[in-house]
């Protein structure tokens, strides 16, 4: 059967998932979906994911979204050790997919990041704008302290302390916050775990667009952690 991978290269979620399969060498064929252009709202794409998002999996005529749960698909079908097949191992990985996927990524993401960034996520008034931006900066930091010193702390990866499909998920979760001039001053062990990541083989090659999209916003202020 025929694996494609519907999605946008500099999209958050679809990046994971590409750079797992770029790190494995997966035969997934990637198909782009051009999110400037709409083409996530247009019909053809909808039937394939009513949520009008990427990523999309196909595996002949089985279709899976969500970018977690299309990482878990992948690795446990091709028999990934970076979904370990040990119950309590792989429920730490589970957790910690889940712990960015929630309250990290929502605000993280949907509090601090793409209100800045993106105009459709600009809230009815300035005020309602600045306070989402207070807000989800704030939430950020304390969520970035649990990661630096709880999660990590001496430990190389998130969970197991082995990499995961968790750390390809987190990372490209986190790093989405380069596009705003975000270093994470202060988190040492959350910059040693990202450098740690971004020495895989294909980092640069998967991420070279997003990259691309931060530079085009060079000079810009943000609020940032």
């Amino acid at each position: 059967m025929s694996l494609r991978l519907y999605m946008h290269p500099v999209s958050t979620v679809s990046r994971p998932v590409r750079l797992f399969i770029a790190e494995k060498k997966l035969p997934v064929t990637e198909q782009i979906v051009d999110l400037m252009a709409g083409e996530h709202h247009q019909p053809a794409y909808v039937a394939i994911n009513p949520n009008k998002a990427v990523p999309a999996l196909e595996d002949g005529d089985f279709r899976l979204t969500e970018s977690s749960a299309i990482l878990k698909y992948l690795a446990a079908r091709f028999d990934a050790p970076e979904y370990p097949k040990d119950l309590k191992e792989r429920a730490k990985v589970d957790s910690m997919m889940d712990w960015f996927n929630t309250g990290f990524y929502k605000d993280f993401g949907y509090g601090l990041l793409y209100p800045q960034i993106f105009p459709h996520h600009k809230r009815p008034t300035d005020d309602q704008h600045a306070g989402t931006i207070a807000w989800g900066k704030d939430k950020a930091k304390n969520w970035l302290g649990v990661l630096n010193n709880d999660i990590l702390g001496r430990n190389d990866f998130v969970a197991n302390n082995r990499i995961s499909i968790a750390d390809y998920f987190g990372v490209c979760l986190v790093t989405a916050g380069e596009l705003i001039g975000c270093t994470f001053g202060g988190y040492s062990n959350v910059q040693r775990w990202v450098g740690n990541m971004k020495k895989l083989r294909s980092w640069a090659s998967v991420n070279e667009v997003m990259y691309g999209f931060a530079g085009s916003m060079t000079g810009k202020s943000f609020e940032k952690v």
